[in-house]
């Protein structure tokens, strides 16, 4: 092959090449401005007792992980502690019995109801579950929430 042969195969591997590019730039640009459904207007997959829901944490964590990870789900049940700033809200509820606890971290869209609630407000919280771990500082289990909002 002569190097007037060689060209055009350059050339197309590289055009090639950019178009594998601009596809790639394109998903990884549609995947970080994706927005996420409202939670207030999405359907919960679950909807638990509080302290039954800690409970299946307690009893096997990886089980109540796959169980629950990264479904919406309905948590009834009475408020802890209330920590608010000026852009987040995070609601916790607690099994008195052991300490362990959920918390939500409320959208910024619905901090307005955030406010409202008071400690000892029994109430349903809806979002996201992240996970559940054990707390080597506090000796406790914890499960997180994200994209929260009260159930109404």
């Amino acid at each position: 092959m002569t190097a007037l042969n060689k060209i055009p195969v350059v050339k197309k591997w590289l055009f090639t090449l950019l178009i594998i590019l601009l596809v790639g730039a394109a998903i990884v640009w549609y995947l970080f401005t994706l927005k996420h459904d409202d939670t207030a207007t999405v359907k919960a997959q679950f909807t638990v007792e509080a302290v039954p829901f800690l409970k299946e944490f307690e009893n096997d964590m990886n089980l109540a992980n796959k169980k629950y990870a990264d479904k919406m789900i309905a948590v009834n049940g009475t408020i802890a502690e209330i920590e608010m700033a000026d852009t987040t809200a995070n609601i916790k509820m607690s099994d008195t019995t052991n300490g362990a606890y959920i918390i939500f971290a409320f959208q910024q869209q619905h901090l307005p109801d955030a406010k409202t609630l008071k400690v000892g407000d029994k109430v349903s919280i809806k979002g996201v579950c992240s996970n559940g771990a054990f707390s080597s500082i506090l000796e406790t289990n914890y499960v997180t929430f994200n994209r929260c909002a009260i159930n109404k």
